[in-house]
């Protein structure tokens, strides 16, 4: 470049170097016009987050501020006090005092868990008798001790002399002084019932046969003990069979990690026998001086604290409900709420059916007048007027109809990938009848484990009472089994009625014959599973090779001079080719003969020839195999402890 003076110059090369050079323009590209349409991809459903917190439980007690229950629910001062004007509560300061049946509304509105504290704090406290329940394994002789104790038949009218619910009675010592006595069953399927049982007792009676040793429900009734931190007092039962080892039992205890008074331990051994009465008095003693060490003492006066033993539905009573007062006094006429149940109690009677004003601490009672049949387990709470009881009874079906609905959304299983092969699972409907409410949920958690991969057993319905022509509609109408514990048989009509509509009803008394009669059942029901077996073997003698053969009869070919050695061989099964115990081909057959005749089949000890579909590579000594497919049932397996499965 030729410039007039060096400043232009200059000046040029510093622009240059500062930045201010006009940038370069880049070559256009032109974006392709896109003609096809987009791939379609399959929907895949966003994963659900199975990391959900659990529901928090708080704790809750007569007498509480707003200020404090808003602080343990996490809600707002405000928050609350619409709350508690939506239920008609009167709202004044937050310092006002609200009433433990308030609290729960407001809890159970807010959506969370509540746990009741009773304070016995300035309450008189009175001795009160104690509640033993009598635990141990089947057929141990729980029930006979009790009969011996009270001097009445319980064990005449049990079905099999096995107890099928829990009796809840008063044994009056020759002392002078009463223990209350829980009779737990010991079958397998009872387990929650025997959980029960050690959930509201002060002493637990473990009763161990001394001819028969310590078994699973023996075990079983420990860890229910210990979970319930209850003290543990051991009978030794059957001492006068001459099978007698009391010592063994004494053992087998101890290596168990129960700490026996002979081992340096805290835990009482009494040898007894139910048929000849011995060792009765000792035990009383060893109960007495129990609850003696313990200094069991409740609350008389104010509103009872009572839990559920057992619920029943009789056809002129209506429900009717066993409890035992922890605290308290419950009174007749008082509106109660029992779980999600609520009513006024009509009529208190006590274990001998006599009627009575009022029910006392540690005392086993009848009460009826409920709206409907409370679950075993649940708590009685009395509150102040039927509306509030209506109101809380309200609350409480729909925070259990939102647990229901959680457990079966937490339950269901994700959608399996088409590509993969499902499993075949039939639907086995079943709606459970028994006489108590208890005995109901057992005989449901029992039948569930009856669930196999083949057979998904359904409990559509359960209930407590006989059955009734609801029932065989709901069973005609889903296809289901009607299964009838310890109740009475239905009327002719309602028989008549389920056989024109082909319905099955089974009744049983005894939980043994129950679960062996519903799984015989499972097992026919179940499609079962196609397998493969060895109907036969064959082993190659010689080897014949066809040559030269037109067309019209075929390729050449090479048969198999064979003698078959175990079972048979079918013509129409699949063939299998071993060498040296490797499985060289498998095919069709395609021709069998025996004495140049064509035949379907082969036995044992015959000699044949046999040519398989394009095989040809025979050697002698080879295995021919005959493959046949069957299908195999699942079967019903019941151990010596009485718990059931079906394998597959």
């Amino acid at each position: 470049c030729f410039h007039s003076s060096q400043e232009l110059l200059a000046k040029k090369i510093n622009d240059e170097a500062v930045g201010f050079k006009s940038p370069k323009r880049k070559k256009y590209v032109k974006k392709e016009s896109r003609t096809q349409p987009p791939v379609d991809t399959p929907y895949v459903p966003p994963k659900k987050n199975t990391n959900i917190m659990p529901d928090r439980t708080i704790n809750i007690f007569e007498g509480m501020t707003i200020s404090e229950l808003a602080k343990r629910t996490g809600q707002s001062i405000p928050f609350i006090q619409d709350i508690l004007v939506n239920v008609g509560e009167k709202v004044g300061s937050e310092f006002d005092l609200v009433s433990i049946d308030v609290a729960e509304l407001v809890a159970m509105e807010v959506g969370v868990n509540v746990k009741r504290l009773h304070s016995n704090e300035g309450a008189a406290l009175e001795p009160r008798p104690p509640v033993v329940t009598v635990m141990g394994h089947v057929d141990h002789g729980k029930t006979s001790l009790l009969d011996a104790l009270r001097q009445t038949s319980v064990a005449a009218k049990e079905a099999g002399g096995i107890t099928q619910h829990i009796g809840a009675f008063i044994v009056d010592m020759p002392s002078g002084a009463s223990i209350t006595f829980l009779d737990t069953p010991g079958h397998a399927a009872f387990s929650a019932m025997r959980a029960r049982g050690a959930a509201v007792t002060d002493i637990v009676v473990l009763v161990v046969a001394a001819d028969d040793g310590v078994m699973p429900q023996t075990l079983e009734a420990m860890s229910h003990a210990k979970a319930a931190n209850v003290p543990i007092v051991v009978a030794i039962n059957k001492c006068d069979k001459p099978a007698a080892n009391p010592e063994r039992v004494r053992i087998q205890l101890g290596s168990e990690g129960l700490p026996l008074e002979e081992m340096g331990g805290d835990v009482q051994v009494v040898e007894v026998s139910a048929t000849t009465k011995i060792g009765l008095d000792k035990l009383e003693e060893a109960l007495l001086l129990q609850a003696e060490l313990m200094d069991l003492k409740a609350r008389v006066d104010g509103s009872a604290q009572a839990y559920v033993v057992e619920a029943r539905l009789d056809r002129g009573r209506g429900p009717l409900v066993t409890a035992i007062v922890k605290a308290g006094t419950l009174i007749c006429g008082q509106h109660v709420v029992v779980g999600a149940e609520w009513g006024r109690i009509r009529a208190i009677r006590d274990t001998l059916g006599k009627v009575k004003d009022k029910a006392l601490p540690s005392m086993p009672f009848e009460i009826e007048g409920l709206r409907g049949l409370p679950m075993a387990g649940d708590d009685i709470i009395v509150v102040e007027s039927e509306g509030r009881a209506r109101m809380l009874s309200e609350g409480r079906k729909k925070k259990l109809d939102q647990d229901r609905l959680k457990k079966i959304d937490e339950g269901r299983i994700e959608i399996p990938d088409e590509s993969e092969e499902k499993p075949v699972r039939v639907e086995f409907p079943i709606i459970v009848k028994a006489d108590v409410q208890g005995t109901v949920q057992a005989v449901t958690d029992a039948l569930i484990t009856l669930n196999s991969p083949q057979v998904y057993v359904n409990v559509v319905h359960v209930g407590a009472g006989t059955i009734s022509q609801h029932d065989v509609d709901l069973a005609q109408a889903c296809g289901a089994c009607i299964v009838g514990f310890n109740i009475r048989s239905p009327p002719s009509s309602v028989t008549q009625s389920a056989n024109r509509a082909n319905v099955k009803i089974k009744l049983h008394r005894v939980i043994y014959h129950l679960l062996e009669d519903l799984g015989n059942l499972i097992v026919d029901k179940a499609p079962g599973t196609m397998e493969t077996q060895v109907a036969g073997e064959a082993q190659i003698l010689s080897i014949f090779e066809l040559k030269g053969r037109s067309k019209a009869k075929g390729e050449d070919m090479k048969i198999a001079g064979c003698r078959v050695i175990d079972g048979c061989v079918n013509k129409v099964a699949t063939m299998r080719l071993l060498r040296s115990g490797e499985v060289l081909f498998e095919g069709s057959c395609k021709s069998l003969k025996r004495e140049k005749q064509d035949v379907d089949t082969v036995a044992k000890g015959n000699e044949c020839g046999l040519a398989i579909n394009e095989c040809n590579d025979f050697q002698i000594g080879d295995i021919i195999q005959c493959l046949e497919k069957v299908n195999r049932k699942p079967k019903f397996i019941s151990s010596e402890s009485g718990a059931v499965r079906i394998e597959c």
